[in-house]
């Protein structure tokens, strides 16, 4: 009984982790319209790593750090300095 118990509780968290992975990349690539937008979920804007640094001088928000959101939203980076829609 333990055995069988063990094996459906380990097969659950198997197929549970495979199911929530696909969902959470795609909210990670998300590509937004704007930069109203994407600074009501991001309020720093997006940075692609963190070692970059803003051109544009001091900002109210650390931006958040994502490559792959960054990339989904490469043309909201105005000066080119690698953050989208900084604050």
């Amino acid at each position: 009984m333990k055995r069988v118990t063990t094996a459906i509780l380990s097969l659950s968290l198997i197929l549970g982790a495979s199911v929530i992975s696909p969902s959470s990349i795609d909210a990670a690539a998300k590509s937004y319209k704007n930069c109203t937008e994407l600074n009501k979920d991001y309020k720093g804007g997006v940075a692609k790593d963190s070692k970059v640094t803003n051109k544009g001088g001091k900002t109210k928000n650390t931006p958040h750090v994502s490559a792959d959101l960054y990339n989904a939203n490469k043309s909201k980076d105005r000066d080119k300095d690698g953050i989208a829609c900084e604050k």
